[in-house]
């Protein structure tokens, strides 16, 4: 519902703000008076096209913001939250545009920056604009098959269609998928028997790769080893060092012997004593060194087959290189290979196993389609009837509204069923049908959507809807049957109706009248007592004067209505 609507500098308004009440609103007022700016002010807070010609002379802009309350389970939240506007269910919404006389405009909701394409979607679904001129969803046939199922309350087929859609379209990827594989497979069969025959023959094993480079320098590690404690060997073999420190041992032994040696007393003795233990322990330590070494040739890690190990693991490398990888993913290439290979000398099984699948799922979707399109026929005739019965008492009994329900192809059907549904008129017997906005003059336009809004009164989820003179060109008996149809609507909607008709503004819960002032050259609106409806109706029957009698008239159309 629409709470309140705040208007700036646009055209004659310099400022003016509204709070609509529930039920049924008339808006009337002189011609020319300004009808017309207040819904072009609400239809651009909508989304709908912005000209820097709407700014009120002598403005740097023009805004218009409009308020509402939203029911939680409304389609609008799930739009926005789709396009990441923060709104939660359960607060008010408020769309806002901005036009400025330098820039673009600018729209907001909740005092988000959006774009004027979702501000107008977001519009759609909260209120529906029905005129000479406005192309509400009623007359758009994108949204005729929507409002059809809603009144048919086809929620649960559309749901069963929609799963068998998505049922087949995902059997359809899994046979083109397989499809694909296969013909693939087949095209590279002989690369794939050559390349399993190899790497069957190289035999990868999980981890050998790792454990082969590991291996490897272990055994690069003990053959450098070897060769070092050979050339150590050789060395110390070579260098006598022990048999020089043997002799050099007993001539030190002769010099601690000789006579006034014995006793260690005075430098000479000592100094002899200690170079023959210097040399004493040089010898065992070349002794020692000796022994060393020999362990260290004699260790059993220096064993291994270093040509074989390089060779197993090149050949692995090797083979991961052309196959792509690294080589620890060798044994499981062969088994993706093994996997296509066996597509190919399966030959069609897989295939047809996925094909039988989509067989099925196909047939499914046409069955719930099927169920989905008989709800629909049944509803089209019971539409037609309601619309029918709309049409007569509004001045329109020699049109016929037809809902045609019209077949497609599998590839342009879907989810939503297999026909698409638009609602087509034929305003006079035999000048044929066609589409609502084509067939019906302006002047009936307004009243044809009235009709088919009064027969789908539960369907669509606009909470509020704006008539902009659907009564032009009536009067009487036909001006009170619009207004009986507003006041219906007005039950479970909110309604706006502009109107010239008298019988119309008398059955109105609220009545706004819009003026303007000669004075100051600005469009100002007020909201009417009972008083002020009783003269504003008189007025509209009376015309420049107003007579005792049109008052008196006017109270019996707000008694009856």
């Amino acid at each position: 519902m629409l709470l309140s609507v705040s208007i700036r500098d646009f055209v004659l308004i310099s400022r003016l703000d509204l709070s609509p009440g529930e039920g049924f609103t008339a808006l009337t007022g002189e011609t020319g008076a300004g009808k017309s700016i207040i819904l072009d002010a609400i239809a651009l807070a909508l989304g709908g096209p912005a000209d820097r010609g709407v700014i009120r002379a002598g403005a740097g802009q023009a805004s218009v913001a409009a308020e509402f309350e939203v029911a939680r389970d409304h389609p609008v939240w799930a739009l926005l939250t789709g396009q990441g506007v923060a709104a939660q269910a359960g607060e008010t919404l408020t769309l806002k545009r901005v036009v400025r006389a330098q820039g673009p405009a600018r729209g907001f909701i909740n005092d988000q920056p959006v774009s004027a394409s979702l501000l107008a979607e977001a519009g759609d679904l909260l209120v529906e604009i029905h005129g000479q001129h406005a192309a509400s969803s009623l007359m758009r046939p994108s949204s005729h098959r929507r409002l059809l199922d809603q009144f048919a309350g086809n929620e649960a087929l559309l749901a069963e269609c929609a799963a068998a859609w998505q049922a087949l379209d995902a059997a359809r990827a899994e046979r083109a998928r397989l499809k694909a594989e296969q013909d693939a497979a087949r095209e590279a069969r002989e690369w794939l028997m050559a390349s399993v025959e190899e790497l069957e023959r190289l035999a990868p094993q999980a981890g050998e790769a790792e454990r082969l480079a590991e291996e490897r320098m272990r055994l690069m590690q003990a053959e450098r080893i070897q060769e070092a404690v050979a050339e150590a060997e050789e060395a110390l073999a070579k260098g006598g060092s022990e048999t020089a420190l043997g002799k050099a041992a007993r001539a030190a032994e002769r010099i601690c012997r000789l006579p006034g040696f014995e006793s260690g007393e005075g430098q000479l003795a000592e100094t002899a004593r200690a170079a023959a233990e210097a040399i004493e322990r040089a010898l065992i330590e070349v002794r020692e060194a000796e022994l060393a070494v020999a362990r260290l040739a004699a260790l059993p890690e220096a064993s291994g087959d270093l040509d074989a190990v390089e060779a197993r693991l090149f050949a692995l490398r090797a083979a991961a290189r052309k196959y792509g990888g690294e080589a620890e993913l060798l044994p499981a290439r062969l088994e993706a290979l093994r996997g296509r290979l066996d597509l190919v000398e399966a030959g069609d099984a897989g295939l047809k196993a996925a094909e039988a699948a989509e067989n099925a799922a196909r047939a499914r979707w046409h069955g719930a389609a099927h169920r989905l399109t008989q709800a629909r026929k049944g509803a089209a005739g019971r539409l037609e009837a309601a619309i029918a019965a709309e049409l007569k008492p509004l001045k329109l009994g020699r049109a016929t509204i037809r809902v045609a329900l019209v077949p497609l192809a599998e590839e342009e059907a879907g989810a939503a069923g297999a026909e698409r549904v638009e609602f087509e008129a034929e305003t006079n017997p035999g000048a044929g049908f066609g589409a609502l906005r084509k067939v019906a003059s302006g002047g009936e336009l307004a009243r044809v959507s009235l009709a088919l809004k009064c027969a789908l009164a539960e369907a669509g989820s606009a909470g509020t809807l704006i008539f902009d003179e659907a009564d032009q060109g009536v009067g009487g008996a036909v001006a009170a049957a619009i207004g009986e149809r507003f006041e219906h609507l007005a039950r479970t909607r909110q309604v706006f109706a502009v109107t010239h008709s008298p019988q119309v503004a008398a059955a109105g819960d609220n009545h706004w009248l819009i003026e303007k002032l000669p004075e100051a050259g600005e469009t100002q609106l007020s909201l009417l007592d009972a008083c002020g409806r009783r003269e504003e109706i008189a007025r509209m029957l009376s015309g420049a004067e107003i007579t005792d009698e049109a008052r008196a008239a006017a109270g019996r159309l707000m008694e009856d209505a």
